[in-house]
């Protein structure tokens, strides 16, 4: 079997490369599509055929499928601000158009990686599922698009596509090279985490969440959706945790609304006046003030998804950054 890992030096593609691998899979069991411009670090000493190529280059994709028996699509642009939509419809959508038509060209099974934010609202007592009806929420790009890739994703399934899709939620782990996620712990570590938002999210292991696209890959049902989240924690409980475990300052408490709504704003003009968006905008505040709420029971019952310790994934996503020169 060759599998296609999109993505592979992201958070997501980078750990499935790696778990494949650890289940002794060799080089030519394994081709990750890399742009040539993207750093290489990432997959340094794997023993993996590496295709330079972009997801968003139709041809290139068509190429980089050939004899492959199936996909992990990871690549995507992930940003969480108002700026990118342009950049965000041409990865997210486009990008996973090119994928998902390639793989049903040659026969290929696919997992397409989503993200919880595609998904409806639930509640502490009654999480949301993937049956949940989706509402609008705060309809950033990234929003947007990972929604609309997976209609795309649906449309390429009726047209005799083998596919399924996972939700994950809040990543955290190893192999975080960018960092994506694993920034919001850096940060905490770094003793600047003095507030934290008011709402709640779903963390999760990346390396738990690696091994149920696996499953889904082996023993997923076509068309279907997983969650793959976590532990649904409160910012400031996840906060004072990556400080404790981090011997860091903990966080004094949580953001009051005016100072949010001030602090969203400021990010949004600082945005506008150096064409940068800074992580801390409205758009960022608006989707951390949401509930998180959700229920992995179809992942777990259906492939066997399990989740490990929240105090293990924090330990061991510090454990990597700080071997890697990310934290002193």
């Amino acid at each position: 079997m060759l599998t296609l890992v999109t993505g592979a030096t992201g958070l997501v593609g980078n750990n499935v490369v790696r778990l494949l691998l650890e289940r002794g899979e060799r080089r030519e069991n394994i081709r990750a599509l890399v742009r040539a411009e993207i750093s290489a670090r990432p997959l340094v000493g794997l023993d993996v055929e590496v295709f330079l190529g972009d997801v968003c280059d139709e041809a290139s994709v068509q190429r980089a499928i050939v004899g492959v028996n199936q996909v992990v699509h990871a690549a995507a642009v992930v940003q969480i601000g108002w700026h990118g939509m342009q950049r965000a419809q041409q990865v997210n959508v486009e990008g996973t158009r090119h994928v998902a038509a390639a793989a049903r060209s040659v026969g290929a099974r696919m997992v397409h990686v989503s993200s919880c934010d595609t998904c409806g609202f639930g509640t502490a007592s009654r999480p949301a599922d993937e049956d949940t009806p989706v509402v609008d929420g705060v309809l950033t790009p990234y929003v947007v698009t990972k929604r609309a890739a997976e209609k795309v994703v649906q449309e390429e399934v009726g047209r005799g596509l083998w596919a399924t899709i996972v939700n994950p939620g809040f990543m955290l782990g190893p192999w975080d090279w960018r960092p994506s996620s694993g920034q919001m712990l850096v940060e905490i570590a770094r003793g600047r985490g003095f507030l934290a938002p008011r709402g709640t999210f779903s963390l999760c292991d990346v390396r738990d969440v690696a091994a149920g696209i696996l499953a889904a890959l082996e023993r997923g049902q076509c068309g279907r959706k997983y969650i793959l989240a976590g532990h649904t924690l409160t910012y400031l409980e996840a906060w004072r945790m990556f400080a404790e475990a981090a011997g860091a300052r903990r966080p004094l408490g949580t953001v009051r609304p005016v100072i949010g709504w001030l602090a969203g704003r400021g990010g949004d003009l600082w945005g506008r006046i150096t064409g940068h968006e800074p992580n801390v905008n409205s758009a960022a505040i608006a989707m951390a003030l949401l509930r998180k709420d959700y229920s992995c029971a179809r992942a777990e019952s259906e492939l066997g998804y399990h989740m490990r310790p929240v105090g293990e994934t924090i330990a061991d996503a510090l454990a990597w950054f700080r071997e890697h020169g990310y934290l002193k």
